[in-house]
Protein backbone atom coordinates (compact mmCIF):
# COMPACT_ATOMS: atom_id res chain seq x y z
CA UNK A 1 0.00 0.00 0.00
CA UNK A 2 1.34 3.52 -1.08
CA UNK A 3 1.28 5.99 1.67
CA UNK A 4 0.18 9.42 -0.30
CA UNK A 5 0.30 11.99 2.11
CA UNK A 6 -2.86 13.74 1.00
CA UNK A 7 -4.52 15.92 3.21
CA UNK A 8 -8.42 16.52 2.97
CA UNK A 9 -9.77 19.75 4.81
CA UNK A 10 -12.94 21.71 5.74
CA UNK A 11 -13.46 26.05 5.90
CA UNK A 12 -14.86 27.05 8.81
CA UNK A 13 -17.53 30.02 9.07
CA UNK A 14 -15.57 33.22 10.78
CA UNK A 15 -18.18 35.56 10.82
CA UNK A 16 -18.62 37.55 14.69
CA UNK A 17 -22.23 36.04 14.66
CA UNK A 18 -21.12 32.51 13.21
CA UNK A 19 -18.83 31.54 16.45
CA UNK A 20 -21.74 28.51 17.57
CA UNK A 21 -21.48 26.87 14.16
CA UNK A 22 -17.79 27.60 13.56
CA UNK A 23 -16.88 25.78 16.69
CA UNK A 24 -19.30 22.73 15.97
CA UNK A 25 -18.18 22.00 12.51
CA UNK A 26 -14.20 22.29 13.77
CA UNK A 27 -14.92 19.94 16.67
CA UNK A 28 -17.31 17.84 13.98
CA UNK A 29 -14.57 17.47 11.27
CA UNK A 30 -11.92 16.62 13.84
CA UNK A 31 -14.20 13.77 14.77
CA UNK A 32 -14.49 12.66 11.96
CA UNK A 33 -11.19 12.24 10.85
CA UNK A 34 -10.35 15.28 8.42
CA UNK A 35 -6.74 16.65 8.36
CA UNK A 36 -7.41 20.31 8.46
CA UNK A 37 -9.63 23.18 9.39
CA UNK A 38 -9.19 26.65 8.08
CA UNK A 39 -10.04 29.82 8.54
CA UNK A 40 -9.76 32.99 6.22
CA UNK A 41 -7.96 36.32 7.30
CA UNK A 42 -9.83 39.51 6.59
CA UNK A 43 -8.71 41.83 9.51
CA UNK A 44 -10.26 45.08 8.07
CA UNK A 45 -13.69 43.79 8.45
CA UNK A 46 -15.70 44.46 11.67
CA UNK A 47 -17.91 41.25 10.93
CA UNK A 48 -15.38 38.98 10.96
CA UNK A 49 -13.82 37.25 13.98
CA UNK A 50 -9.79 37.42 13.41
CA UNK A 51 -8.53 34.66 12.56
CA UNK A 52 -5.44 33.97 14.63
CA UNK A 53 -8.18 34.28 17.85
CA UNK A 54 -10.29 32.29 16.01
CA UNK A 55 -7.85 29.38 14.97
CA UNK A 56 -6.06 29.24 18.95
CA UNK A 57 -9.71 28.83 19.67
CA UNK A 58 -9.91 25.99 17.42
CA UNK A 59 -7.00 24.26 18.34
CA UNK A 60 -8.19 23.87 22.14
CA UNK A 61 -11.49 22.63 21.20
CA UNK A 62 -10.21 19.83 19.44
CA UNK A 63 -7.60 17.29 19.70
CA UNK A 64 -6.12 16.06 16.15
CA UNK A 65 -7.05 17.97 13.88
CA UNK A 66 -4.48 20.26 12.11
CA UNK A 67 -5.44 24.56 11.94
CA UNK A 68 -4.95 26.82 9.24
CA UNK A 69 -5.20 30.54 8.28
CA UNK A 70 -6.05 30.21 4.48
CA UNK A 71 -4.40 32.66 3.85
CA UNK A 72 -2.68 35.20 6.31
CA UNK A 73 -3.06 38.99 5.49
CA UNK A 74 0.79 39.20 5.92
CA UNK A 75 0.83 43.15 5.35
CA UNK A 76 -1.02 43.61 8.21
CA UNK A 77 0.92 40.91 10.65
CA UNK A 78 4.68 41.97 11.04
CA UNK A 79 6.55 38.46 10.33
CA UNK A 80 8.43 38.86 13.93
CA UNK A 81 4.99 38.62 15.44
CA UNK A 82 3.47 36.32 13.00
CA UNK A 83 6.48 33.66 13.77
CA UNK A 84 6.02 34.10 17.96
CA UNK A 85 1.90 33.67 17.27
CA UNK A 86 2.59 30.58 15.11
CA UNK A 87 5.39 29.47 17.58
CA UNK A 88 2.65 29.62 20.22
CA UNK A 89 -0.31 27.95 18.92
CA UNK A 90 2.38 25.39 17.58
CA UNK A 91 3.28 24.85 21.27
CA UNK A 92 -0.42 24.79 22.66
CA UNK A 93 -1.78 22.64 20.14
CA UNK A 94 0.95 19.60 19.99
CA UNK A 95 2.48 21.39 16.65
CA UNK A 96 -0.88 21.13 15.23
CA UNK A 97 -0.23 24.57 12.91
CA UNK A 98 0.46 24.99 9.70
CA UNK A 99 1.09 28.49 7.97
CA UNK A 100 -0.51 29.94 4.99
CA UNK A 101 0.50 33.23 3.45
CA UNK A 102 -0.68 35.56 1.03
CA UNK A 103 0.96 39.04 0.28
CA UNK A 104 -2.40 40.66 0.21
CA UNK A 105 -5.35 41.55 -2.53
CA UNK A 106 -8.04 44.16 -1.00
CA UNK A 107 -5.62 46.43 -0.63
CA UNK A 108 -8.64 49.07 -0.82
CA UNK A 109 -9.33 47.82 2.68
CA UNK A 110 -6.09 46.67 3.98
CA UNK A 111 -4.85 49.95 4.04
CA UNK A 112 -8.07 51.32 6.33
CA UNK A 113 -5.93 49.70 8.98
CA UNK A 114 -2.88 52.03 8.74
CA UNK A 115 -0.65 49.69 6.52
CA UNK A 116 1.48 51.29 4.41
CA UNK A 117 -0.24 50.48 0.32
CA UNK A 118 2.64 48.37 -1.14
CA UNK A 119 3.01 48.27 -4.96
CA UNK A 120 2.61 44.42 -6.28
CA UNK A 121 6.02 43.40 -6.72
CA UNK A 122 6.65 45.24 -3.10
CA UNK A 123 4.48 43.08 -1.70
CA UNK A 124 5.58 39.89 -2.81
CA UNK A 125 8.63 40.70 -1.75
CA UNK A 126 7.67 41.07 1.70
CA UNK A 127 5.91 37.90 1.12
CA UNK A 128 9.14 36.75 0.54
CA UNK A 129 10.82 38.24 3.78
CA UNK A 130 7.94 36.91 5.89
CA UNK A 131 8.38 33.34 4.58
CA UNK A 132 11.93 33.76 5.19
CA UNK A 133 11.49 35.62 8.72
CA UNK A 134 9.33 32.86 10.32
CA UNK A 135 11.71 30.36 9.21
CA UNK A 136 14.93 31.75 10.91
CA UNK A 137 12.86 32.11 14.08
CA UNK A 138 11.17 28.90 14.34
CA UNK A 139 12.85 25.66 15.40
CA UNK A 140 15.75 26.43 17.59
CA UNK A 141 18.95 28.25 17.11
CA UNK A 142 20.92 31.24 17.04
CA UNK A 143 19.76 34.30 17.50
CA UNK A 144 18.99 36.03 14.67
CA UNK A 145 19.66 39.63 12.80
CA UNK A 146 18.03 40.18 9.79
CA UNK A 147 17.84 43.32 7.47
CA UNK A 148 15.52 43.34 5.40
CA UNK A 149 13.49 45.63 2.72
CA UNK A 150 10.27 45.74 5.29
CA UNK A 151 11.31 43.82 8.09
CA UNK A 152 14.37 44.34 10.73
CA UNK A 153 14.89 42.20 13.87
CA UNK A 154 18.23 42.14 15.81
CA UNK A 155 19.64 39.37 17.96
CA UNK A 156 16.31 37.60 18.47
CA UNK A 157 16.20 34.39 19.53
CA UNK A 158 13.99 31.27 17.87
CA UNK A 159 11.44 29.42 19.60
CA UNK A 160 11.82 26.39 20.25
CA UNK A 161 8.53 25.31 18.50
CA UNK A 162 9.29 23.06 15.05
CA UNK A 163 8.75 25.95 11.93
CA UNK A 164 5.27 24.10 10.27
CA UNK A 165 4.66 23.94 7.19
CA UNK A 166 4.12 27.19 5.13
CA UNK A 167 2.29 26.78 2.01
CA UNK A 168 1.18 30.19 0.05
CA UNK A 169 -2.14 31.77 -2.22
CA UNK A 170 0.07 33.24 -5.13
CA UNK A 171 -1.55 34.12 -8.10
CA UNK A 172 1.17 36.20 -10.20
CA UNK A 173 4.49 35.16 -11.56
CA UNK A 174 6.57 36.80 -8.87
CA UNK A 175 4.59 35.33 -6.43
CA UNK A 176 4.75 31.76 -8.08
CA UNK A 177 8.57 32.24 -8.00
CA UNK A 178 8.92 33.06 -4.17
CA UNK A 179 6.70 29.45 -3.46
CA UNK A 180 8.57 27.81 -5.47
CA UNK A 181 12.29 29.27 -3.69
CA UNK A 182 10.39 28.99 -0.31
CA UNK A 183 6.95 27.11 0.54
CA UNK A 184 6.41 23.71 1.13
CA UNK A 185 3.07 24.01 -0.74
CA UNK A 186 0.47 26.36 -2.95
CA UNK A 187 -2.96 27.07 -2.97
CA UNK A 188 -4.21 28.05 -6.26
CA UNK A 189 -6.17 31.35 -6.31
CA UNK A 190 -9.49 31.93 -6.80
CA UNK A 191 -10.36 27.96 -6.37
CA UNK A 192 -8.85 26.88 -9.56
CA UNK A 193 -8.39 23.12 -9.93
CA UNK A 194 -6.23 20.16 -11.52
CA UNK A 195 -7.76 21.02 -14.84
CA UNK A 196 -7.82 24.60 -14.91
CA UNK A 197 -5.72 26.72 -16.93
CA UNK A 198 -4.67 29.00 -13.96
CA UNK A 199 -2.56 25.71 -12.98
CA UNK A 200 -1.52 24.75 -16.30
CA UNK A 201 -0.15 27.84 -16.51
CA UNK A 202 0.86 28.73 -13.15
CA UNK A 203 2.22 25.21 -11.82
CA UNK A 204 5.68 25.26 -13.99
CA UNK A 205 6.83 28.43 -13.00
CA UNK A 206 6.67 27.33 -9.32
CA UNK A 207 8.14 23.78 -10.85
CA UNK A 208 10.97 26.46 -12.42
CA UNK A 209 11.52 28.59 -9.62
CA UNK A 210 12.29 25.56 -7.26
CA UNK A 211 14.63 23.47 -9.42
CA UNK A 212 16.84 26.96 -9.97
CA UNK A 213 17.03 27.15 -6.38
CA UNK A 214 18.16 23.18 -6.30
CA UNK A 215 14.62 22.37 -4.65
CA UNK A 216 12.72 19.11 -5.70
CA UNK A 217 9.74 20.67 -7.24
CA UNK A 218 7.68 17.97 -5.78
CA UNK A 219 8.25 18.87 -2.21
CA UNK A 220 6.57 21.90 -3.12
CA UNK A 221 2.78 20.59 -2.56
CA UNK A 222 -0.61 21.78 -4.35
CA UNK A 223 -3.56 21.32 -1.80
CA UNK A 224 -6.99 22.81 -3.60
CA UNK A 225 -9.62 25.12 -2.38
CA UNK A 226 -12.56 23.00 -3.81
CA UNK A 227 -16.24 24.05 -3.59
CA UNK A 228 -19.69 22.72 -4.80
CA UNK A 229 -22.63 20.66 -4.39
CA UNK A 230 -22.71 17.19 -2.71
CA UNK A 231 -25.70 16.05 -4.01
CA UNK A 232 -28.05 12.69 -3.13
CA UNK A 233 -27.99 11.30 -7.12
CA UNK A 234 -25.32 11.62 -10.14
CA UNK A 235 -25.73 14.88 -11.80
CA UNK A 236 -25.79 14.61 -15.81
CA UNK A 237 -22.80 17.09 -15.89
CA UNK A 238 -20.27 18.26 -12.82
CA UNK A 239 -18.54 21.23 -14.34
CA UNK A 240 -20.01 24.10 -16.27
CA UNK A 241 -19.23 25.62 -19.46
CA UNK A 242 -15.83 26.92 -18.37
CA UNK A 243 -14.70 23.89 -16.97
CA UNK A 244 -15.12 24.79 -13.52
CA UNK A 245 -16.00 21.84 -11.05
CA UNK A 246 -19.34 22.49 -9.50
CA UNK A 247 -20.19 18.94 -7.69
CA UNK A 248 -22.37 16.43 -7.80
CA UNK A 249 -22.72 13.12 -6.34
CA UNK A 250 -20.73 11.25 -3.49
CA UNK A 251 -19.19 8.31 -6.43
CA UNK A 252 -18.49 11.86 -8.57
CA UNK A 253 -16.91 13.60 -6.19
CA UNK A 254 -14.65 10.29 -5.18
CA UNK A 255 -13.90 9.68 -8.77
CA UNK A 256 -13.06 13.04 -9.62
CA UNK A 257 -10.48 13.33 -6.70
CA UNK A 258 -8.91 10.35 -7.32
CA UNK A 259 -8.15 11.39 -10.78
CA UNK A 260 -6.96 14.52 -9.26
CA UNK A 261 -4.25 12.79 -6.94
CA UNK A 262 -3.77 9.64 -9.18
CA UNK A 263 -3.36 11.49 -12.70
CA UNK A 264 -2.70 15.69 -11.58
CA UNK A 265 -0.30 15.09 -8.59
CA UNK A 266 -3.42 16.81 -6.04
CA UNK A 267 -1.81 17.01 -2.28
CA UNK A 268 -4.87 18.13 -0.50
CA UNK A 269 -8.42 19.40 -0.73
CA UNK A 270 -10.18 21.82 1.12
CA UNK A 271 -13.95 21.61 0.78
CA UNK A 272 -16.02 24.92 1.26
CA UNK A 273 -19.31 24.18 1.50
CA UNK A 274 -21.88 25.87 -1.09
CA UNK A 275 -25.17 27.81 -0.46
CA UNK A 276 -27.71 25.25 -1.89
CA UNK A 277 -30.12 24.87 0.81
CA UNK A 278 -27.75 21.71 2.07
CA UNK A 279 -26.95 22.61 5.48
CA UNK A 280 -23.61 22.80 6.46
CA UNK A 281 -23.42 19.48 8.45
CA UNK A 282 -25.13 17.57 6.56
CA UNK A 283 -22.08 18.80 3.65
CA UNK A 284 -19.35 18.08 6.04
CA UNK A 285 -21.01 15.17 7.26
CA UNK A 286 -21.07 14.32 3.51
CA UNK A 287 -17.40 15.11 2.70
CA UNK A 288 -16.13 13.80 5.82
CA UNK A 289 -17.47 10.33 6.17
CA UNK A 290 -18.78 9.35 2.69
CA UNK A 291 -16.29 10.94 0.07
CA UNK A 292 -12.83 11.17 2.05
CA UNK A 293 -12.72 7.70 3.34
CA UNK A 294 -13.31 6.34 -0.29
CA UNK A 295 -10.59 8.72 -1.49
CA UNK A 296 -8.50 7.35 0.71
CA UNK A 297 -9.36 4.58 0.16
CA UNK A 298 -9.09 4.52 -3.89
CA UNK A 299 -5.75 6.21 -3.65
CA UNK A 300 -3.97 3.77 -1.25
CA UNK A 301 -5.35 0.38 -3.67
CA UNK A 302 -2.39 -1.22 -4.93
Amino acid sequence: MQDRDVLFGFGLETGVGEVDALLAHATQADRDGLDLVTLSDHPYLADRLDAYAALGVVLSRTTSITGAVNVTNTPSRPAPMLARTISALSALSGGRVVLGVGAGGLWSEIVKLGVEPLAPARAVRAMAETIILVRALTGGGDPVTFEGEFHRVTDLVPSLSPTPAIWTGSVGSQSLAVTGRLADGWIPGHAADWLSSRFAESRPLIDEAAAAAGRNPADVATIYNVQGRITASPLPAFRDDSGRWFGGSVDQWVDELTSAVLEHGAAGFICFPVDDGTGTDVALGRWAREIVPAVREAIDRP
